[in-house]
């Protein structure tokens, strides 16, 4: 167990939570068309860049710039719809946190550790941050759209350690190893830890990612053994 260990920084998406789409209606089905061709022009690496980056901070220009990429005519009602609809999942995705995450962060904080949040997001993925049962759980939190750096620009990992005081070799970062930030933390001689207890990815990007990885999380209250 690691008791040198003052501050342990965590990833939000697929680590802490995990978007999940409505069981009714999402934004494909306002365009008719599948999910995965909207993921694909959603979660195209220009668009998110920028947005993450905070240089698109207005939700509407969001969809606006998606639904530019993908070329298509859609009414002003379809539009406040889809980001209705995207809103609604990235919210429900931050109230409905998982009791096991939520007991492991508050055995943490009882047990005197300092936790801060680095994730790369934009304006619509946090939008009802202040809403979460995270929220009262982080003693800081670092957007990406708000400060301008992405995982795993070092940048967002030394906005990280100024803000909670610390040196390197007494932090951990904890991920699931998204946009190489393991490895980006790691480079500043941060501790890291992979978790797949919300992602599982296929053997070849799990043992990529692992290589930087100084422990591993099955299970999310694995993080108990560790620190």
């Amino acid at each position: 167990m690691r008791k040198d260990i003052k501050v342990i920084y965590f990833d939000l998406f697929f680590t802490l939570i995990k978007p999940k789409n409505n069981a009714f209606r999402n934004e494909n089905d306002v365009l008719g068309i599948t999910e995965e061709e909207w993921e694909r022009y959603a979660e195209d690496k220009e668009l998110y860049r920028r947005r993450a980056l905070g240089k698109v901070k207005n939700p509407d220009k969001i969809i606006d710039d998606i639904l530019a990429k993908m070329k298509i005519k859609v009414s002003q009602q379809q539009k406040k719809e889809i980001l209705s609809l995207r809103e609604e999942r990235y919210k429900r995705a931050l109230i409905e946190v998982e009791p096991k995450v939520l007991k492991v962060l508050d055995n943490l904080k009882a047990r005197g550790k300092k936790l801060c949040l680095i994730s790369n997001a934009d304006v619509i993925d946090v939008m009802h941050w202040h809403e979460s049962p995270l929220k009262d759980l982080f003693d800081e939190t670092i957007f990406s759209y708000e400060v301008g750096y992405i995982k795993p620009q070092l940048e967002i990992y030394l906005r990280a350690l100024e803000k909670m005081k610390v040196d390197p070799e007494s932090s951990i970062f904890i991920g699931d190893g998204g946009a190489d930030e393991l490895k980006g933390a790691k480079m500043l001689g941060i501790n890291t830890a992979l978790t797949v207890y919300l992602l599982k990815r296929d053997i070849k990007q799990h043992n990529a990612i692992k290589k930087y990885a100084d422990y591993y999380i099955e299970d999310f209250e694995d993080i108990n053994n560790i620190l």
